[in-house]
């Protein structure tokens, strides 16, 4: 004689009562219901993984920009450090500059002004590259 699941006390062996057709389609659901719920974690976990994922692309190719970037400054400092030189070694020698009034001072050093700004547009707009 089977032991009922449902009953607490030891001592009864009664048969528990075939299913009803209730009970048949509220364990059905139940089924249903957990199915539905593992496949949308399973999809809630793919979108988290292709989410990271493209997070960690775009990290990638936000950092070669940067080196990018940080290499066309010091190439670009470099090439103004030729040119003060160039006109340094001018200046003594022009009789333009010799009547004109002196000139401006100079601008603050290139890492105080790329410090707090952040490079929204693509170094190509720029003036130097519209000629």
């Amino acid at each position: 004689m089977p032991h009922s699941s449902d009953s607490s006390d030891s001592s009864s062996f009664s048969q528990s009562p075939p299913p009803s057709k209730q009970d048949s389609s509220d364990d059905m659901r139940k089924v249903q219901r957990r199915e539905k719920n593992r496949i949308a974690a399973q999809k809630s976990r793919l979108r988290q993984t292709q989410k990271a994922d493209t997070l960690h692309l775009e990290s990638e190719d936000l950092e070669r920009q940067n080196a990018a970037l940080r290499r066309e400054i010091k190439q670009l400092t470099e090439e103004m450090k030729h040119f003060a030189s160039m006109l340094s070694s001018h200046e003594p020698l022009c009789s333009i500059l010799a009547a004109a009034p002196p000139p401006p001072p100079p601008p603050p050093p290139a890492e105080v002004l790329f410090a707090a700004h952040s490079f929204h547009q693509p170094h190509i707009g720029s003036p130097r590259y519209q000629h």
